[in-house]
């Protein structure tokens, strides 16, 4: 028997064996709760037959976990003093192949027609450095790969703005982006003493499942995400005044900004975080004409 990475024990003995310390700049905070793991394996739904995709893998604690669950694991991890561990820690694997790259600079779908051939379904299962939390996500989701969806660790406060409803204080640009192209739920709350070195902030565990279609298709992604991001850049203002100083020419272009409102049914008055999704989207149909 092989034990478990994820322990206090053997995670020290580890890190001893081979003098490891934690570098500040890569967010590296290793888990010491296997039952923690094994929860967030178990909301990934994974089968024999399924791949896993893992961001920052560290000394292995999830990799393994996902080892003994899925058909394959592909970890991409960024710090090269971790790989001589990994292939030590994950050596009783051979289903763990591990990639020394930065994720954000990989071709991800490069990867996944070479690892995963002839496998239906891949999920993207990671306790992900908080410092670049959001850029990975994006990029898995704006990439449109082939995954069934995406369950990660990452810092509660991120967790609660991309699971928010309208007209909440965490509701904003975020949370459009990510329920624009999945449903999102936080599945559990990780405090912050499972891990070594503690974080200063507790964590949660989100499951983000693929939707088949964007929630309401628009005329373009590019130009939807400019105006909802434009529609927070300052909370307070309303959104007529948001959309007049954030898109290019807004102050000359007010009166087709008004009608633009006016045809997706909005109130001018109205600040960005009361809309819905669906009203973002016919108001950013609304403008594309007048600002493309």
């Amino acid at each position: 028997m092989h034990r478990d990475i994820a322990t206090p024990v053997r995670t020290k003995e580890i890190l001893q064996k081979y003098g490891f310390s934690f570098k500040k700049s890569l967010g590296q905070n290793f888990l010491i709760d296997t039952n923690i793991l094994r929860n967030i394996v178990d909301n990934a739904g994974l089968t024999e037959e399924s791949g896993a995709i893992e961001v920052g893998p560290g000394i292995g604690a999830l990799t393994e976990q996902l080892a003994k669950r899925c058909k394959k694991v592909v970890a991409f991890e960024i710090d090269q003093r971790l790989l001589p561990i990994l292939e030590d820690t994950l050596a009783p694997y051979g289903n763990t192949t591990i990639i020394h790259q930065d994720v954000l600079k990989a071709n991800v779908r490069e990867v996944m027609e070479r690892e995963f051939a002839g496998m239906d379904d891949v999920m993207v299962v990671a306790n992900l450095p908080y410092y670049v939390t959001t850029p990975i996500i994006m990029k898995l989701l704006e990439e449109r790969l082939p995954i069934r969806g995406i369950v990660v660790m990452l810092q509660k406060e991120v967790a609660d703005r991309i699971s928010a409803k309208p007209g909440t204080k965490d509701y904003g640009s975020l949370s459009i982006a990510i329920q624009y192209y999945t449903v999102a739920e936080t599945v559990m709350i990780v405090p912050k003493t499972v891990f070594i070195p503690q974080p200063n902030v507790d964590s949660a565990v989100i499951r983000l499942t693929r939707r088949k279609e964007p929630l309401f298709p628009v005329i373009s992604e590019d130009f939807f995400f400019t105006v909802t991001r434009g529609s927070f850049a300052q909370r307070r203002k309303t959104i007529l005044n948001n959309l007049m100083s954030q898109l290019p020419d807004g102050k000359a272009k007010k009166e087709m900004i008004l009608s633009s409102l006016q045809e997706a049914g909005v109130e001018p008055g109205r600040r960005g975080e009361s809309l819905s999704i669906e009203e973002f989207a016919r108001l950013s149909d609304a403008l594309y004409p007048y600002f493309n």
